[in-house]
């Protein structure tokens, strides 16, 4: 009997005759005891025979079916009529639980659903529905998760049509909470008021957007918000480009220097750190620019500093730095001030913590696949429902 139902794949089940040649059909027997599905009785009377066939996982590359002996039953309890059940095989359905398991993996796996289909003698419709059937079962196992201790916020484009979604992640676990569609505070505002154990979240990260921080403070109030380094460093450098482009329109479509101006100045090697210097002593009002940007960018990069160090020596630099961009007199640094002294308590955060948004941009790219291996979706439920089940 183990050996029978290692074979099959499902417990409880013995092999009576298999016979067929690219078509393989089981005579198969359940020798479980049979109950009442609405009282769970065992006094039974069996008041007629038939033949239940179903499809089976495959031998090799021939498909195979499964007969089983299935009988009608009374029972004495409840007095109510039944078909017998069997474990592995749904109510209703004609096909087992490993079968459809089978199509759900070779399909997750990349094998497209017109191919699955002709390979196994089903319709592409089936091919989905199964698919999307077993998403639903992971995510239902999630139903009851809360909102995560550490959570990462960011968009990504979802369609023209439908514009922006917002990926929640959990950083402390590495995994996608929940995406969805719309990225305003109008548009997210139903969404963030269902959500369950708001008081749960201790560190939100995010980019430097004004209507993600409203929705922040007005959900979450036991959380504290720290900006994503990634932006914030990006922020200053194309700032400082557009900058490059008001002082020299000609040098700043260079590539090469391009390419030069955007780097750290620690990962310049000699040749690269020479040919930038005589650009830079042909024009000195940009070398000032770039000091500057070059020291503002090492203070922004420096990570888990202790609370007097942050107080003593890197707020007072970033505080001076805000104050020079202010009183430069070119529009794009005063700009950046402006944001910089908005979002400081934010960035000051970034040297006490070392969380960041790079978890939830790598699940984007992750998405990106998904929805590349599906050749795009209409349906933003579906690509939700996808996105849960693959990046949890």
């Amino acid at each position: 009997m183990p050996q029978e139902s290692s074979v099959l794949g499902l417990p409880g089940y013995g092999i009576e005759k298999m016979e067929g040649r690219g078509r393989i059909l089981v005579e198969a027997r359940h020798e479980g005891p049979a109950r009442c599905p609405f009282c769970q009785g065992d006094r039974l009377r069996t008041k007629g025979r038939f033949v239940r066939r179903v499809r089976h996982t495959n031998y090799g590359l021939q498909q195979c079916w499964l007969a089983l002996e299935a009988r009608k039953y009374r029972c004495r309890s409840c007095g109510r009529y039944f078909n017998q059940r069997f474990p592995g095989i749904g109510r209703w359905r004609r096909s087992t639980e490993p079968f459809r398991y089978q199509v759900f993996r070779d399909h997750h796996q990349g094998i497209c659903s017109k191919t699955l289909a002709e390979r196994e003698g089903l319709g592409s419709a089936t091919v989905e529905r199964w698919y999307h059937d077993f998403l639903k079962r992971k995510v239902a196992q999630r139903s009851a998760e809360t909102c995560p201790r550490l959570l990462g916020i960011d968009e990504q484009f979802f369609t023209r049509r439908q514009g922006f979604a917002t990926t929640l992640c959990d950083l402390e676990h590495h995994k996608v909470y929940d995406v969805v569609l719309g990225r305003s505070e109008a548009s997210l505002q139903g969404y963030f008021e269902r959500l369950r154990g708001k008081d749960r979240v201790r560190v939100v990260c995010m980019d430097l957007s004004g209507s993600y921080r409203a929705l922040v403070h007005k959900h979450f109030p036991r959380a504290v918000i720290v900006a994503d380094r990634f932006h914030v460093i990006r922020l200053v450098n194309h700032q400082f480009l557009l900058t490059w482009r008001q002082l020299d329109a000609v040098g700043s479509k260079n590539r090469g220097l391009l390419s030069l101006m955007r780097r750290h100045e620690d990962r310049l090697d000699p040749d690269q750190r020479q040919r930038l210097q005589q650009y830079l002593q042909a024009h000195p009002h940009l070398a000032a620019i770039y000091e500057v940007k070059q020291r503002l960018m090492g203070i922004l990069r420096l990570k888990t500093h202790d609370p007097q160090a942050c107080r003593r020596r890197l707020i007072p630099q970033l505080l001076d730095f805000i104050e020079q961009l202010k009183t430069c007199g070119l529009q794009a640094l005063e700009q950046l001030a402006r944001t910089l002294g908005s979002w400081r308590e934010e960035i000051v955060r970034m040297w006490r913590f070392t969380k960041n948004n790079g978890i939830t941009e790598g699940f984007h790219t992750k998405m990106e696949m998904i929805k590349r291996r599906a050749f795009g979706f209409r349906n933003f439920e579906n690509y939700r429902l996808r996105v849960r089940a693959l990046c949890a």
